[in-house]
């Protein structure tokens, strides 16, 4: 059985000619926690696409598991959470949950949708509400809840922190790291560099589509002798800059 959960080979795509992506390529380990990071328009949305097989790619290869990306199967073992969630408004939370689990194909038990809504400081009382009336932090944590309730083995979440206050982003990172402790791989894009580098075992810097770094976060840091992963990264991007400037 291979150790990778995900891997990406020399992947491109273009959008109307432009490149969004040129020739990425990287390992997710089977039971990491992996954090993808980048600006705005980077490619890291774009590379979660190509995953999930919503857009072709223009070159290369994505494994999951071992098994192309386009086979059923292979996406199958995984659940998703788009950066910017919403849930049809008719629908109340404990409508959604259900649909999401039928979906996932995973049993809707209402004591473990109770725990993880209170896991994420979600009143048990909106599961009976619609999505219209939830603001936004807890159409968040809807959407959280759902995809952790999954019980898949690979959880690919972009930004999954947005729009949470901070007592909810810390319970998040407590539910994220009970994940990753039971031995699911877990894959995140995040501004909040602060996270990857207190959750992530490994990253990856995403800079105008290419690829500017992949490791451990601290091998960040020691490479450009910065004191936080911020700085770091700031570093990194600057350094390609300053060599695409080079003639």
């Amino acid at each position: 059985m291979s150790d990778i959960a995900l891997r990406f080979a020399q992947v491109g795509k273009r959008y109307a000619g432009v490149p969004a992506l040129s020739q990425v390529s990287l390992e997710v380990k089977r039971g990491g926690f992996f954090g993808l990071v980048g600006e705005n328009g980077a490619g890291k949305t774009t590379l979660i696409k190509c995953l999930l097989d919503f857009c072709d790619i223009d070159g290369g290869a994505i494994d999951i598991f071992n098994t192309p990306h386009r086979a059923t199967a292979a996406r199958a073992r995984l659940a998703y959470l788009p950066e910017r969630f919403n849930p049809p408004f008719y629908l109340t939370g404990r409508d959604f949950v259900r649909y999401m689990l039928e979906l996932y194909r995973a049993p809707y038990d209402e004591d473990r949708v109770a725990r993880l809504f209170s896991a994420l400081d979600l009143d048990r009382s909106a599961l009976d509400r619609p999505a219209r009336a939830y603001s936004k932090g807890m159409t968040q944590k809807l959407g959280l809840a759902a995809c952790l309730l999954s019980g898949k083995d690979l959880y690919v979440l972009d930004e999954p922190a947005g729009g949470l206050d901070p007592r909810a982003r810390a319970l998040l990172k407590g539910e994220l790291k009970a994940l990753h402790r039971a031995g699911h791989t877990v894959f995140i894009t995040s501004h909040a560099l602060a996270d990857v580098a207190e959750l992530c075992d490994h990253m990856a810097v995403l800079h105008a589509g290419r690829l500017r770094f992949a490791g451990p976060p601290g091998e960040l840091m020691s490479r450009y002798g910065a004191p936080d992963l911020e700085r770091a990264y700031l570093a990194c991007i600057a350094s390609e800059a300053v060599l695409a400037a080079t003639p």
